[in-house]
């Protein structure tokens, strides 16, 4: 492809993203909380039930890109200071959403990961600011772009000295309207073909129905993802923002084990083909 340079795969390199103890790229990632945050009886009863079934980050959103301007835009500072304290309370790493380049800096002071989301794929300013620190980040692909234009995004932050970017697919619109959006299977060995970056799968925003989330989630990491950020609120039917794509913590725990033991077959498999292969 045409343009892309710092992002290409060269020989087996793939970049590794160290956060706590965590290396994203190495170890499987499972990110999972709330669409956004509410207040901190909400988030840390999340908190708890996410970290306890195995999820090693927590997500929450402050600022809330939304399609009606009437619908709940998120707490702003209030809700990342909300996420800090329960980062604090239960020891795991967080990720949220910036949406304006000026928010870079002092958002970077709360959160651990920052996420560009879907409708900020394109947003270049935010990507230059970004790609001023070495924070890392979660380049959500735009709901309209192909995976190069994916990966010319991620070559923004890339060159302007981050080499922090995580790519996540999270589905393209099609035609289809059953589901929210089209979860885009391929895009996993595509970019693992095209890149050394890590990439993971957002399935709950693909989805668009709880129903549909443990499949997908199963699908992705059949496919080789290296982790999955998966919308868990402690009570879904009372959510302010993208209930009924939310697992409860019961939902999430049963899936997280499921996962596991997926990942842990495909892994078993692999180093089975390639003794065998090298024998």
């Amino acid at each position: 492809m045409e343009g892309l340079k710092l992002s290409l795969r060269q020989s087996t390199f793939r970049t590794e993203i160290k956060i706590q103890s965590l290396v994203i790229g190495k170890d499987f990632v499972l990110i999972a909380g709330p669409c956004s945050v509410e207040n901190e009886d909400q988030m840390l009863a999340t908190a708890q039930a996410v970290k306890k079934a195995g999820a090693n980050i927590l997500r929450g959103g402050a600022f809330k890109p939304r399609s009606s301007p009437y619908s709940f835009q998120g707490l702003g500072l209030k809700g990342l200071k909300i996420l800090r304290e329960v980062k604090r309370k239960v020891d795991l790493p967080v990720v949220s959403e910036v949406m304006d380049p000026r928010d870079v800096g002092w958002m970077s002071e709360y959160v651990d990961i920052l996420q560009v989301g879907a409708r900020n794929m394109q947003n270049f300013a935010l990507l230059k600011e970004i790609g001023q620190t070495k924070m890392p980040v979660i380049l959500k692909r735009g709901m309209h772009s192909t995976i190069q234009e994916w990966l010319l995004c991620a070559e923004y932050i890339l060159s302007a000295g981050n080499p922090n970017v995580i790519l996540c697919e999270r589905g393209i619109r099609t035609f289809e309207r059953y589901s929210r959006n089209t979860l885009d299977i391929t895009a996993i060995p595509a970019t693992k073909e095209l890149s050394h970056l890590p990439i993971i799968v957002d399935p709950s925003h693909a989805a668009g129905k709880a129903s549909l989330v443990p499949e997908l989630s199963l699908a992705a990491v059949a496919a080789g993802a290296d982790g999955l950020m998966i919308e868990v609120h402690f009570q879904p039917e009372l959510a302010l923002c993208d209930g009924e794509q939310s697992l409860s913590p019961s939902q999430f725990a049963l899936l997280a084990q499921q996962i596991f033991a997926l990942r842990k077959f495909r892994e078993k498999e692999i180093e089975k083909t390639h003794k065998e292969n090298s024998a």
